[in-house]
């Protein structure tokens, strides 16, 4: 017995005690003081006033969606640091990949139609692109879990004391670095990277109607574009993201119950249940290496968190190390298709080149009124949102080869689940939409959506028959949106009274009955 006293003891022999600063905020300030001068600018004229820029011919507009075969995939997230998990017992193991919503983008390998890309099939010609997608990495929600962590940290170590060893000796002089809401370098360079890549696909289509938020779209536009001219290349269209305006890339403002706890944030509840469950051996793992700190599950998400948090904005993160693979791991929401419903409204306007005139969702009456600010005829329409609302689009659209599992359980994670959070809303995903004509002419006759580099089955869509290329009839298509539309009640789902069914069984976003 003495024995075994000793043996659990001797960790902590060797035993850091926390610095006082340990948890606390620590931000850059860009440019640093006294370092600009401006006196001396007139000694470094911009290229316009030098002149002599010398001949400067442009290649080929480059078509590579319609060239490029085999199709470039994107796999990896350089710069990042590749993390390690605790056990490390899968050298095929990627970390990143288990981050759900806060994964960097990569590309899927198949949603159910691994014969086919994104690649305009052969004998096809493309009309149109219809792209919604999410900003690229950013820092945490302000005063959101890993700050509180950090917080406590920070509070336990400058009052009781706290002490570490083991894999949690790290945090003696750790200190909190991200700062909040705001993209992260990587999170920029993702998006200039989008622009680049839908560049490199789609500009021999030649003009762009965007709409995006305003830090993503400088981002975005100058891939696209040409980093010396994309500011004055597109017109960019800023819609408020604030209570009471509508706004169809964030519906939420109009739809109540979205915001409820027992409604809008089920989900957490829910995924509250499994933590419970999946982090309790790590919780006592953990909880063995720091004296004066009580480690809570909730704390132990928040440090998961952290992990990825501070890998897409630092580079690195000691708090993936603390984590087996096992330890790296939600249900339906009845507003999830009326919050995607405006977006749908808005995808099939510009498919049939016909206005809206009936306003029950969240679409915004006064812009999408305006052959200005929702024009029906370019062939390249770019919409940048958040990861719930491309959820939610998905959701709308009755995609539903992703639901095809059914709801997601708390107690276990079921094996050959179809909904992967990563692979549909992770940190700057894209769903395109791709109007095609086949054979190629010139009136465009099929359409097809692929997801992060996914192609996926439109069979949830009425009228659309299996296909090995993803393909739907455009006509059906059209005709199983309308229907699809006419079934989501917005004015219900997010302004009813009414309680989560249970079970919760919602796979189509809409509450039963």
């Amino acid at each position: 017995m003495l024995a075994g006293v000793l043996l659990f003891a001797l960790p902590f022999c060797s035993a850091e005690s926390v610095s006082s600063y340990a948890g606390s905020t620590i931000v850059a300030s860009y440019p640093p003081p006294g370092v600009t001068n401006t006196a001396i600018d007139s000694y470094f004229p911009d290229a316009s006033q030098v002149g002599y820029a010398g001949s400067t011919p442009t290649g080929a507009e480059p078509e590579a969606i319609v060239t490029a075969v085999p199709f470039s995939k994107l796999e990896d997230a350089f710069p990042l640091s590749s993390p390690n998990s605790a056990d490390g017992a899968d050298a095929t193991f990627n970390v990143m990949r288990r981050w759900g919503n806060l994964s960097p983008m990569y590309s899927v390998e198949s949603f159910g139609l691994p014969d086919t890309s994104p690649v305009i099939p052969e004998g096809c010609g493309l009309n149109a692109v219809h792209l919604v997608m999410r900003h690229g990495a950013r820092y945490p929600t302000s005063g959101s879990g890993p700050a509180q962590f950090a917080a406590a940290i920070h509070s336990a170590a400058s009052n009781t004391g706290v002490s570490v060893t083991g894999d949690l000796k790290f945090l003696a002089t750790w200190t909190y670095k991200l700062g909040g809401e705001i993209l992260t370098p990587f999170g920029r360079e993702a998006l200039s990277h989008d622009g680049l890549c839908v560049s490199n696909s789609f500009i021999f289509l030649h003009m762009l109607y965007l709409i995006i938020n305003v830090t993503g779209s400088l981002n975005f536009a100058a891939g696209f574009f040409d980093v010396r001219t994309y500011q004055t290349d597109y017109h960019q269209e800023i819609i408020i993201e604030a209570p009471n305006f509508n706004n169809t890339l964030a519906p939420w403002n109009v739809c109540p119950n979205s915001n409820t706890e027992d409604i809008g944030y089920f989900g957490d509840a829910q995924a509250s249940k499994w933590a419970n469950i999946y982090l309790q051996d790590a919780r006592s793992r953990l909880q063995s290496m720091i004296q004066g700190f009580n480690l809570t599950i909730s704390d132990l998400v928040d440090m998961q968190e952290m992990c990825a948090y501070e890998t897409v904005a630092l580079g690195f993160s000691k708090f993936c190390d603390l984590f087996t693979e096992e330890e790296c791991g939600g249900p339906g929401n009845p507003t999830a298709a009326a919050q995607g419903l405006g977006y749908v409204q808005e995808l099939a306007a510009r498919l049939t080149q016909t206005p809206i005139t009936v306003w029950n969702s969240s679409t915004n009456s006064t812009l999408d009124s305006s052959k200005i600010t929702f024009p029906l005829d370019q062939p390249i329409y770019v919409d940048a949102t958040h990861d719930i609302v491309i959820a939610n689009i998905v959701t709308a659209l009755n995609l539903t080869s992703l639901a095809a599992n059914g709801p997601l359980p708390t107690d276990h994670i079921p094996l050959n689940r179809s909904y992967i959070v990563s692979q549909i809303a992770p940190f700057a995903c894209q769903l395109v939409t791709q109007v095609l004509s086949c054979p190629a002419s010139g009136e465009p006759s099929h359409i097809r959506l692929i997801l992060n580099d996914g192609v996926v089955p439109l069979t949830g869509i009425h009228g659309c028959t299996e296909n090995l290329d993803g393909l739907c009839a455009l006509p059906s298509f059209i005709s199983g949106m309308h229907e699809r539309i006419g079934q989501i009640n917005f004015a219900h789902d997010c302004f009813a009274n009414y309680t989560m069914p249970n079970p919760d069984n919602i796979v189509d976003g809409r509450y039963p009955g």
